[in-house]
């Protein structure tokens, strides 16, 4: 999938308050996307797929100067245990390579968890469908999307 794929996703779900950057340098890491936007990286989102013991994916978003707590996620979902998914897993799951992954407008339906602190701004940014791409994005529009449960999964 693409950023222009996120693109017709986005206006198909009528989402207004979202817009897709740009940039002529990749954005993959907090770190690259932090530089790009000169903005606090506690703005910027992290989008984790792991997976379960059964295999079944679970998605976990956090503020960028926060990480994925593996323990908290895992009881949020009710799993024995977790682990983070390998990119091909990714890809598979969401159309999108790590590191260009959105927060919504996957290829299949994956149970989301969102940390609290990621709605408490008027808008985040996350990947945005390509290695030089962001999304501009409310964060209640995430919720909505994905019918992301709101849980502490942060640490």
């Amino acid at each position: 999938m693409s950023k222009e794929r996120l693109e017709a996703y986005l206006k198909e779900k009528c989402v207004a308050s979202a817009r897709i950057l740009t940039f002529k340098r990749p954005t993959i890491t907090v770190e690259d996307a932090e530089k790009q936007l000169e903005i606090s990286r506690e703005k910027i989102i992290k989008s984790m797929i792991f997976t379960d013991e059964n295999g079944v994916p679970v998605l976990g978003i956090v503020t960028g100067d926060k990480m994925v707590d593996e323990e908290k996620l895992t009881k949020a979902c009710g799993a024995k245990r977790i682990k983070i998914a390998r990119p091909s897993a990714v890809k598979n799951l969401t159309g999108y390579e790590v590191g260009a992954m959105p927060p919504v407008g996957f290829k299949k339906t994956i149970r989301t968890f969102i940390d609290p602190k990621v709605l408490s701004f008027d808008k985040v940014y996350g990947g945005g469908g390509a290695i030089n791409a962001l999304l501009e994005i409310d964060p209640q529009d995430i919720k909505k999307l994905i019918s992301g449960k709101v849980v502490d999964i942060s640490k």
